[in-house]
């Protein structure tokens, strides 16, 4: 079976494995613990904040260890929001984009609702891509001092299209203005470093590490708030006794794919064009989601009008093949990708999406032909 579902999942590597497992079992300390089993567990998880941190552009104190990228994009968004307000009460808006993952959405939502803050949402192009002066317009409507934070996806998880942060960011930066940046499904695939953002969100269970750990990284000079109180573990922002060995995991992952980050985007993205170009030839009603140039190195989407998505995958995985129709933390829903539906794909059209997402390690040459042919006989099959 062909598993191509890697932006919902990937599997753990077996080297991140190895270097969790002493904190599994020898190691097994708790890293609060003021004695020698303990620190040997302090040191663990301040290797791994370091390893992460030189990935993500930041110190290591101001990265904060997570459960995954849900609670990430929760701590930095609610937490961004909420630690303004205590400085400036007048802070009181959040500006988003409509194609967020769900934990930045709900997220706005429970801003709104329960802490009266005001969402503006910032409009994007027919290929999700948000405009820079889409933002210089939301900043120059409110007062600048009435915006507390901007976040936006570096890249989008259900059509692949990826934001020009350092232009969001500069922008921002002009008005005093935090810049959140979810890149749950960039990191190991773009370059985080150079982003410039104040706040920067990763998920372990999309680079090799296992699923239950994350990682926000914020910028000591912005102010957070808790989200989860208690013993004041991760320097008083996330209480909770801190998972090691995931961190450990985390700080692997994220070492191996920046060590092979050059070589493996370029061969991966090399498929994923041939792919592309070869469903678009062999299925007339095929048509790419997401922007052309600027996306994901490994992840194709695409609509088929007039069929059922659902029906298409349930083909292909009778070929062998494991895909989707999007976002995974969406999965069971009955409606259309909001995603699609914002870049101005009608509903009808839009529950036929099926996404393509290729792991780090390229497939056989030859496989992105053999592959849409695949996609052409699913179709084919439904259409029927």
């Amino acid at each position: 079976m062909l598993y191509l579902d890697h932006a919902a999942t990937s599997p753990a590597r077996p080297e991140v494995l190895e270097a969790m497992h002493p904190y599994l079992t020898g190691v097994y300390g708790n890293p609060s613990s003021h004695h020698t089993v303990g620190e040997a567990a302090s040191d663990a998880l301040e290797w791994a904040r370091a390893r992460v941190a030189e990935a993500l552009g930041m110190r290591s104190s101001e990265v904060i260890f997570t459960s995954g990228g849900t609670e990430a994009n929760n701590l930095a968004v609610k937490g961004i929001v909420l630690g303004a307000r205590q400085e400036a009460p007048q802070r009181r808006g959040l500006i988003t984009t409509p194609i967020e993952h769900e934990s930045i959405l709900r997220s706005a939502e429970y801003l709104q609702r329960l802490h009266g803050v005001a969402v503006r949402m910032l409009p994007v192009d027919g290929h999700g891509a948000v405009a820079v002066d889409g933002l210089r317009a939301a900043l120059h409507a409110d007062d600048a001092a009435d915006a507390a934070l901007v976040s936006v996806g570096h890249a989008n998880n259900e059509i692949g299209t990826v934001q020009d942060v350092a232009g969001l960011v500069a922008i921002a930066r002009e008005h005093r203005v935090p810049v959140h940046i979810d890149a749950v499904q960039s990191a190991g695939w773009l370059d985080l470093r150079a982003l410039g953002a104040d706040a920067v969100s990763i998920a372990g269970h999309k680079l090799g590490a296992p699923k239950g750990i994350g990682a926000v990284g914020v910028r000591s000079r912005v102010p957070l708030e808790p989200l989860l109180h208690g013993g004041g573990q991760e320097r008083g922002r996330r209480s909770g006794t801190e998972n090691v060995a995931g961190a450990v995991g985390l700080a692997t992952a994220l070492e191996l794919v920046e060590a092979e980050r050059s070589q493996s985007v370029a061969a991966v993205q090399a498929q994923t064009s041939a792919f592309i170009a070869a469903v678009m030839d062999a299925v007339p009603r095929g048509a790419l989601t997401g922007s052309p140039e600027h996306r994901l190195p490994n992840l194709a989407s695409f609509t088929f009008a007039g069929i059922s998505g659902e029906a298409v995958l349930l083909e292909l995985e009778r070929r062998g093949v494991v895909s989707s129709s999007g976002s995974a933390c969406a999965a069971g829903s009955d409606g259309p990708s909001p995603v699609l539906l914002a870049i101005g794909i009608p509903a009808e059209v839009a529950q036929t999406a099926v996404r393509f997402t290729f792991s780090r390690t390229p497939l056989p040459a030859g496989s992105a032909q053999q592959l849409a042919s695949l996609v052409a006989d699913a179709v084919a099959a439904v259409s029927a």
